[in-house]
């Protein structure tokens, strides 16, 4: 890698930078990869940090961690950044710069970085990088916030993944207005027409698809949930399935039809369904003979609703103290070396599947 070039992009007004942006789980990993593998296109390898994200490589604004996680980043007012934002100053933007020009290979000119955050950021990443390019993709709500609830120390009930859904999007359609560069896309339109907009994107972002290679090499990208990481190819183009949304909306059917607690997933379906529908999204379309159901008990939902969602939180809150609770007593046995004598192994078994 040839890291001798200045990462001032005023020294170099022919660089484009690439933001791929979209909600944890949205499938922003999968297509920041692969628009980093078109040619003359760069994205981070090797960092050490998750997904390989540029958010783990800078400390100028607050990450999504920070501000509360999948599910709640969007609510905290620091993760929406303009270019009004005081961290927005030459200082900061060559910091930014140069840190994440370390990443990546100078010898190209179009850099890729995909941190979900992204999304909440566009307008100053614009202006701190002049010359920005935003590839913003959408997925629906409903495995966007199952999934995201698979992060079990901030679980948050899903009323409160639809709302964050919402907010963030909200706030990102009123940012677009002052993008110059943006090409956006669904994740289910994506699986379905990979080829196809990818050759859009290239020309979106002035470059080419590759030809597939007949060999190539493979390198591990670190996840949190993956202990060993992911192996992934290094020229040739991943393929994105659709079978984790069936494996959710199957999930989501039970839960309006056979769960003890289907008039709460019906309540928040009748909620939320003419929000989403603007999105081109249907929590009851599509889901079996559902629609009857999530009607039925509209009448008291401005008793029963509330109840039913402050039930659900409650829920959460016992649950993301129950697994912080057990990792701290799991801290202080090894802190006090008593694990290997006293603690049947399931406890930590239990604890590193969360």
């Amino acid at each position: 890698m040839d890291k001798s070039l200045s990462p001032q992009s005023d020294d170099q007004p022919s660089w484009k930078y690439i933001f791929v942006c979209g909600l944890p789980r949205s499938g922003t990993s999968i297509l920041g990869r692969n628009i980093a593998r078109m040619e003359n296109c760069t994205g981070f390898r090797n960092t050490g940090g998750f997904e390989d994200e540029g958010r783990f490589l800078q400390d100028v604004y607050p990450s999504e961690d920070v501000c509360g996680g999948p599910g709640r980043f969007g609510f905290d007012p620091r993760a929406h950044l303009t270019e009004a934002s005081p961290l927005l100053t030459p200082e900061n933007a060559a910091k930014l710069r140069a840190g994440w020009h370390a990443y990546w290979d100078n010898s190209k000119t179009i850099f890729v970085e995909k941190t979900p955050a992204n999304l909440l950021m566009t307008r100053f990443l614009q202006a701190a990088f002049p010359n920005s390019y935003f590839v913003v993709i959408k997925r629906h709500p409903i495995p966007v916030g199952m999934a995201a609830q698979k992060w079990k120390k901030r679980v948050r009930s899903l009323y409160n993944m639809f709302e964050h859904w919402l907010h963030c999007h909200k706030l990102y359609d009123e940012d677009k207005r002052y993008l110059n560069h943006v090409y956006e896309l669904s994740y289910e339109d994506y699986v379905g027409n990979q080829a196809e907009h990818h050759e859009k994107i290239a020309a979106f972002i002035g470059t080419r698809v590759p030809e597939p290679p007949k060999e190539d090499r493979f390198r591990t990208v670190a996840q949190w949930r993956n202990p060993s990481g992911l192996r992934v190819p290094e020229r040739t183009m991943e393929e994105a399935t659709g079978s984790h949304d069936r494996k959710y909306f199957d999930q989501w059917y039970r839960l309006l039809t056979n769960s003890p607690f289907k008039n709460y997933y019906r309540y928040i379906a009748r909620k939320y369904e003419p929000s989403f529908a603007k999105y081109g999204y249907s929590l009851v379309n599509g889901f079996g003979p559902t629609g009857e159901l999530v009607r039925r008990g509209e009448t008291l939902d401005a008793v029963i609703g509330p109840l039913y969602c402050h039930g659900a939180d409650a829920s959460a809150l016992v649950q993301r103290v129950g697994i912080r609770c057990k990792k701290y007593a799991k801290r202080q046995i090894h802190k006090m070396g008593l694990h290997r004598r006293f603690v049947p192994l399931w406890l930590f078994r239990a604890n590193k599947t969360k």
